[in-house]
C-alpha cells in the first residue's frame, strides 16, 4: 500500500512541477469556485493526519480535526515540500498496527463516531480519496485549458484503468448480466 501510495503523491508531484502559481491559485467555476491548490491541500491534510498520528503513536486519527494550512493552497512549493516529507514517511516507515478513526457524519450533531481501523485501512483511504480529489483536479486543468499536461490515467482508479485494458466481453444471449 505505501508503494501505491508513493506512486500518487508522485504524479500530484509530477503535475505541481507543470504549473505555475497563478494556475494552481486559480478559482474554477466549475470547481464551484475551487482551485487545484485547495484540492491539493485537502489530499495533503489526510496524509499529514495519518502520519502524525503514527509518528506520535495516536490511538486515534479525526481528519475532521486536521490543520488546515492555507499555505499549502496557495504556494504549490510548499505543497511540493510537504508531498515530499510524506513520500520520505512513506519510504522509511513500516506502516502497520491499529488505529481508530474518529468521524463525524452529521452537519447538525457534533459526536464522533469511533471505527477501529488500521493503519494500512486507512493508507488505503488516503489513496482513494487523493484519487477522487485528482479527478476533480483534471476537471480544473481542463478549465484552464491544460490538457495537454493532463496525464491519461490521472484521477482514475486502478479498478477502472485494469478495467479498460480487458477486451470487451459480450455476454451470451441469456446470460447478460443482472443490473441491480
Amino acid at each position: 500500500m505505501q508503494k501505491e501510495c508513493r506512486e500518487n503523491l508522485e504524479q500530484l508531484s509530477d503535475l505541481l512541477e507543470q504549473l505555475n502559481p497563478q494556475e494552481y491559485q486559480h478559482p474554477s467555476v466549475l470547481l464551484s469556485g475551487g482551485s487545484i491548490g485547495q484540492h491539493i491541500r485537502h489530499i495533503l491534510e489526510f496524509y499529514n493526519c495519518l502520519c502524525e498520528a503514527f509518528y506520535l503513536q495516536h490511538s486515534q486519527v479525526n481528519y475532521d480535526q486536521r490543520k488546515r494550512d492555507k499555505s499549502m493552497e496557495r504556494n504549490p512549493e510548499i505543497a511540493q515540500n510537504i508531498i515530499h516529507r510524506i513520500i520520505n514517511f512513506l519510504d522509511t516507515e513500516q506502516v502497520f498496527g491499529k488505529v481508530s478513526l474518529a468521524a463525524n457524519f452529521s452537519c447538525e450533531k457534533d459526536e464522533f463516531t469511533i471505527i477501529q481501523t488500521s493503519f494500512r485501512r486507512e493508507l488505503a483511504y488516503c489513496l482513494e480519496h487523493s484519487i477522487h480529489h485528482q479527478a476533480l483536479i483534471k476537471i480544473g486543468l481542463v478549465d484552464l485549458g491544460l490538457n495537454h499536461i493532463v496525464k491519461k490515467n490521472f484521477g482514475v482508479a486502478p479498478s477502472t484503468i485494469k478495467s479498460r485494458l480487458k477486451p470487451d466481453l459480450k455476454p451470451e444471449i441469456g446470460n447478460e448480466p443482472s443490473v441491480t
